[in-house]
């Protein structure tokens, strides 16, 4: 069974080195190579909700969602970054998002290790520009932090990355089992009798090839095993994913495009009856989510804005987005997700304006019974207006 208690223990001891080590630089070069930051983080929520959101979301009111501290480490060939996140909800929860050190290499590329980014679909977040992600990264698709070692290296117009993660990252703090984490992994859940898989040994492999014309074409490969808890029979399993993407550019949109295959493959003996499903968790909260399924995913954004007329404004982006959980189970209903919205940069602040609608995302809305990303009984579809505010100092 994999021990979290290492995790920690790798995350801190990065944290002391990202510490200890520009002090002892500051003394050679007279000035630390590290910078401090942070983003304190306001949300606003609108949409159809009946009631107060089980999660703790106070409907129509703007509220303190997000505080962050980093550390950025840049000397040398040598790199870092630690960064660390509280959640303001009902139950109050908090992670490392990110704890890394990493080097250099020259012409043969950057090696960094611990708690790194996965690398999956045409960009760190996916196709999506949106607050909301795509539905990839409900899947642990994207924009996943686990912990492990990492390369990224180039060759001409081929960009490589390579990755293997004994585990995922660590819980944090929280009132759940393992979902006190930012990005959704395979979780345990449960109270005194615990129930559930966590995962083991991954391996991940994505290429990007850029076209003379500008067009990014990509594949991303994923494979990892799955270790059991209070499983009858096989407590083991394994998970796979496949994926095709695309990045084109022209008169000032970009358009990315995704297609994903993905099984987590788990015995049908669990507790909650199926190998259908299987637990997945983040932001202190673990669900049932679609074991199999196909997920196309697009994105159009605008970069073409002159914004020279209004001084108060850097830049804004507007983008439309699209993507679909295709389940493969019989009897489970799809999950759509639609977003239009807009990015905004005043300085210091970045803002998202999105408008939301999905028949099956437990942050649209929360009436779906049998999971929003799992079987989908419900399949209705709700909206939800979103603003959220983030002051980067």
């Amino acid at each position: 069974m994999n021990d979290h208690r290492y995790a920690w223990i790798f995350s801190l001891a990065i944290t002391c080195l990202l510490v200890a080590v520009p002090l002892v630089l500051a003394q050679e070069s007279g000035k630390p190579p590290i910078k401090l930051g942070g983003v304190i983080g306001v949300n606003y929520v609108y949409g159809s909700y009946d009631e107060p959101h089980p999660r703790g979301t106070d409907i129509g009111r703007a509220e303190l969602e997000l505080f962050r501290l980093n550390a950025d480490l840049n000397y040398q060939n040598v790199i870092g970054r630690v960064e660390y996140r509280w959640y303001n909800d009902s139950s109050n929860y908090s992670m490392f998002h990110t704890a890394w050190l990493g080097v250099g290499l020259g012409d043969s590329g950057t090696l960094k290790a611990g708690i790194v980014r996965v690398p999956f679909g045409p960009t760190a977040y996916g196709v999506s520009s949106s607050w909301f992600f795509d539905q990839h990264f409900y899947v642990g698709l994207a924009d996943d932090m686990d912990l492990g070692i990492s390369w990224q290296g180039t060759s001409g117009r081929l960009a490589l990355d390579v990755g293997y993660y004994p585990s995922s990252e660590f819980r944090g703090k929280g009132s759940s089992l393992e979902s006190a984490r930012y990005a959704y992994d395979v979780v345990r859940t449960g109270g005194e009798v615990e129930i559930g898989f966590e995962e083991q040994h991954q391996f991940n492999f994505r290429a990007i090839y850029t076209l003379e014309t500008g067009t990014e074409l990509g594949g991303s490969l994923q494979y990892g095993l799955l270790q059991g808890t209070n499983i009858d029979g096989d407590d083991s399993g394994e998970h796979h994913a496949l994926s095709g993407h695309m990045k084109n550019d022209f008169g000032g949109f970009s358009l990315y495009s995704q297609l994903t295959y993905y099984i987590y493959d788990i015995t049908d003996a669990t507790p909650w009856g199926t190998g259908d499903l299987i637990y997945m968790g983040a932001y202190n909260y673990a669900d049932l989510v679609a074991s199999e399924g196909i997920i196309p995913a697009v994105s159009l954004r605008y970069n073409g804005f002159d914004t020279s007329g209004a001084s108060w404004l850097d830049s804004v982006t507007p983008y439309v987005e699209w993507s679909s959980i295709l389940k493969q189970a019989d009897g489970f209903n799809d999950s759509q997700l639609v977003t239009v919205g807009a990015a905004w940069t005043i300085g210091a602040l970045y803002m998202y304006s999105d408008v939301a609608i999905s028949d099956g995302n437990y942050f649209v809305g929360f009436d779906s019974a049998g999971g929003d990303f799992g079987s989908n009984e419900d399949d209705s579809w709700n909206w939800r207006l979103n603003f959220n505010f983030r002051y980067y100092f």
